[in-house]
């Protein structure tokens, strides 16, 4: 993942804004800021289509590998080898999809889905096909959702605590947060700590 990432450039224009729907080169979904609290943004995001692996284990782990099968996908693993453009941020979020048998997230050892948005140019129609059956896409509807940013290092402990408090913002806001969190990456590793920029985020209630 380090040296895709890396080879691709990422992390050059590390805080570029992605409200424009582009991160540096990088095209990005697109959303609208309906509230701007300071501690976390209400958006607004536009219909969008992912590229999306179901991964079992830790969360880095499944990060890694999930990364690096949608990667063999856009570089080339699809019907006539054809290339689809990178885009930001990869993102990551628990879910309980039954792979094979009844699963339950724990968050240490579970199923994550792992997910790259589809360049704007393609529809599901156009997209060349998979040559690995674990991508899949699903379209996204417009959605809101709550984020927050922070630079640094995304660890686990990290995440867990961006996730507490962006829940409890939202409780004392009364605002109404759905399902699991969303953790979404911007910048390649080799990026600076402080020059990365990484979200949680909770789908709104609209």
């Amino acid at each position: 993942m380090k040296r895709i990432l890396a080879a691709l450039g990422i992390g050059a224009a590390s805080m570029a804004a992605a409200e424009d729907g582009y991160y540096g080169k990088y095209e990005t979904p697109r959303y609208e800021v309906v509230a701007d609290y300071g501690a976390a943004e209400l958006r607004s995001y536009a219909p969008h289509l992912l590229a999306v692996v179901a991964v079992r284990g830790d969360r880095r782990g499944a990060l890694n590998q999930g990364f690096r099968t949608l990667a063999g996908y856009i570089f080339g693993g699809n019907d006539g080898g054809a290339s689809v453009a990178m885009t930001s941020p990869v993102t990551q979020a628990p879910t309980q999809i039954d792979m094979t048998a009844p699963v339950t997230q724990t968050g240490d050892d579970g199923v994550w889905e792992v997910t790259f948005m589809m360049p704007s140019e393609f529809t599901r129609d156009t997209l060349p096909a998979p040559n690995n059956d674990a991508v899949r896409f699903v379209e996204v509807p417009p959605q809101r959702m709550l984020v927050t940013t922070f630079s640094g290092r995304s660890t686990d402990r990290i995440l867990t605590q961006q996730t507490e408090a962006l829940r409890q913002f939202a409780d004392q806001s009364g605002i109404a947060i759905i399902g699991e969190p969303t953790f979404m990456f911007y910048d390649d590793p080799f990026t600076l700590p402080g020059n990365r920029r990484n979200e949680v985020g909770f789908r709104v209630e609209r």
